[in-house]
């Protein structure tokens, strides 16, 4: 018998569990629904297209012949709006049902709104799908003056993109560094500095109290808590997903800021998977839940749920521990595993450009963030992945060359 899988997403979770339900299974039905108006692309080169480094072409993986070259039938353009999960089925905004053996929730999100006065104008954007890329690039090709909001991971993309198409920017944060909740201000001042080598200017403990407009409608700059104006007809920000889980709102699917799964990627409702940013997970590393919105991970997610869709059994678990490099600066810079949570941390620079931030928990390493060498973060992950408690060995592991054999043994 002919088993049905749905797939509600076509990002790296929904195109990679789509192409491990096939390989896993190849008469199986495998049907891939997107409200995007393109195929899988790569959302970590959008960044470099939005910057003018690099043209379209090498960004788009997968075209629309390589879904009927598998027999996988795409949906461009189509809105989930409904779900019955007792008779098997969803429902488009077209009315168009399907029914579904198997369904995999891999709808991901979309970027959260600033809740201030004229944060709909004309000039501000939101960096997420790879439209989202063309008109800021676009935008930022004519425009002078730029204005960042968000101190995060995405949020310092956005910056990247001002530096490159030559606009004089300033970067609005809340707190008094970039990236707080990861970086200690001695490791922030090294993004710092090379932001405004590039051009653009941290502000710190501001934000956006409103937006000011034009007769047109189009922003000309914003207003921050503390009165002070900031000109800029071009606005990024970066402040957060929300997810898209509006479709399950009536069901008994479990949600927490996200969908919750266990380590096989199973909701609490039988024969439905998530996968991708959209998750909160069970991270059978941490023995707790998690969220995580790296490439890797999403990718990972989507092949594991798929082989337990097919198996319809807990054949695989999800046991990663991600990474999330940026590389708009001379220097490179890596985050791994969790380094915003923990009890514990250490830390040490090493040069103008070289940093190491440790994050502990219960004793164990979670996480931490590398800048300018990354030559120890396959150690590190190894030591997260092992689960071994070495909080009390700061001195060894902040060496530029972790020995691991100088490590004490993990206790049996």
């Amino acid at each position: 018998m002919t088993t049905s899988h749905v797939i509600v997403g076509d990002g790296i979770a929904g195109s990679s569990a789509a192409e491990t339900i096939r390989e896993e299974d190849p008469d199986a039905d495998v049907t891939v629904l997107t409200d995007e108006g393109e195929a899988l692309y790569n959302r970590i080169l959008i960044k470099e297209f939005a910057k003018g480094k690099l043209p379209e072409a090498p960004i788009s993986i997968h075209e629309p012949d390589w879904y009927e070259e598998r027999d996988i039938d795409l949906h461009l353009n189509t809105y989930v709006t409904n779900i019955d999960p007792d008779a098997h089925e969803i429902t488009t905004h077209e009315g168009d049902t399907f029914a579904y053996d198997k369904l995999l929730i891999a709808t991901g999100g979309t970027p959260a709104q600033l809740p201030v006065e004229n944060s709909d104008a004309k000039g501000i954007h939101h960096f997420w799908t790879f439209d989202d890329a063309r008109a800021i690039r676009e935008h930022a090709e004519e425009s002078e003056n730029g204005i960042v909001v968000g101190a995060g991971l995405l949020g310092i993309d956005l910056a990247a993109i001002c530096a490159a198409q030559g606009l004089d920017a300033h970067y609005l944060m809340r707190g008094n560094r970039w990236w707080r909740y990861a970086l200690s201000l001695d490791g922030a001042e090294i993004i710092h500095n090379a932001l405004e080598e590039r051009g653009v200017k941290p502000v710190f403990e501001s934000g956006v109290d409103r937006f000011t407009v034009d007769d047109d409608g189009h922003v000309t700059g914003a207003i921050d808590p503390n009165g002070d104006q900031y000109d800029g007809e071009w606005v990024g920000i970066a402040i957060g997903l929300d997810f898209n889980t509006e479709w399950l709102h009536g069901t008994d699917i479990e949600t927490d800021n996200g969908v919750v799964v266990d380590q096989y990627m199973q909701t609490n409702v039988e024969d439905i998977y998530a996968a991708g940013d959209i998750t909160r997970f069970y991270d059978t590393i941490l023995d707790d839940y998690a969220q995580n919105g790296a490439w890797g991970s999403a990718k990972e997610q989507g092949t594991v749920a798929a082989k337990n869709m097919v198996a319809d059994d807990e054949a695989e678990e999800f046991r990663w521990v991600s990474s999330y490099s940026i590389t708009h600066f001379d220097f490179p810079f890596l985050s791994f595993g969790h380094p915003t949570r923990g009890d514990d941390e250490a830390e040490r620079r090493y040069s103008d450009t070289e940093w190491r931030r440790l994050a502990f928990e219960n004793g164990k390493l979670v996480g931490g963030v590398l800048i300018g060498d990354l030559s120890q973060q396959s150690t590190f992950k190894q030591l997260i992945r092992e689960e071994r408690e070495v909080a009390d060995q700061k001195e060894l592991l902040l060496e530029e060359n972790v020995d691991l054999d100088k490590l004490e043994a993990p206790s049996q």
